[in-house]
């Protein structure tokens, strides 16, 4: 692998392994799947998917870059293009997915009994606030998502990291992150539903 020199962003660790792969050095695809999975993982989330149906989206992502490697002709796109293409995979799965869920009969679906041991009155609550929740997420701006995903990802975000990732200037990450929160709790607190959970 290419010469550590402080700390690398992910943009920047993704290229450089992407790079040592198409060199002929395999298990550099180890050290970019290692890396960036999770990301690709919350990115596949974030269009609405099951988390089986988001592993699934990032196996397919995974092996279609396999199949287009020599395609990438700059290896500092790689982290981007992973990006694009498990936001579109997981598109694709979603439109089939809701396509199949019109097809169900709604009478067939039996409600799922909490297992967390709590009352069945608090695991609706906590139901319907997570679902609040993430249907004003959905509703935010598609950077907004992405940002407050990536920023949610780690425990100490490294500004410099995300930045690359979205291609967003460093300083704009602090000051767009409070204006996407601002947003999310306008939305919540102007929700009926909110504001009775």
């Amino acid at each position: 692998m290419h010469a550590e020199g402080g700390t690398r962003s992910l943009a920047e660790l993704a290229a450089n392994a992407f790079s040592d792969y198409r060199d002929g050095r395999p298990e550099a695809m180890s050290e970019l799947v290692d890396s960036t999975t999770s990301l690709l993982w919350h990115t596949a989330r974030a269009q609405g998917l099951s988390a089986a149906q988001a592993e699934d989206v990032v196996q397919n992502t995974w092996l279609s870059l396999v199949q287009h490697a020599s395609g990438i002709t700059d290896p500092r796109g790689v982290l981007k293009w992973l990006l694009t293409t498990t936001r579109r995979e997981a598109w694709a799965v979603s439109k089939k997915s809701r396509r199949e869920d019109v097809r169900e009969d709604i009478g067939d679906a039996m409600p799922e009994v909490p297992t967390t041991g709590d009352e069945p009155a608090d695991a609706v609550v906590r139901s319907q606030e997570q679902g609040l929740l993430w249907r004003h997420f959905k509703d935010l701006p598609e950077r907004c998502q992405q940002l407050l995903r990536v920023i949610a990802l780690a425990e100490r975000p490294d500004y410099v990291q995300v930045a690359d990732a979205l291609g967003m200037p460093v300083g704009s990450i602090g000051p767009t992150r409070g204006r996407c929160l601002a947003k999310l709790k306008l939305a919540l607190l102007g929700d009926p539903g909110w504001a009775t959970s």
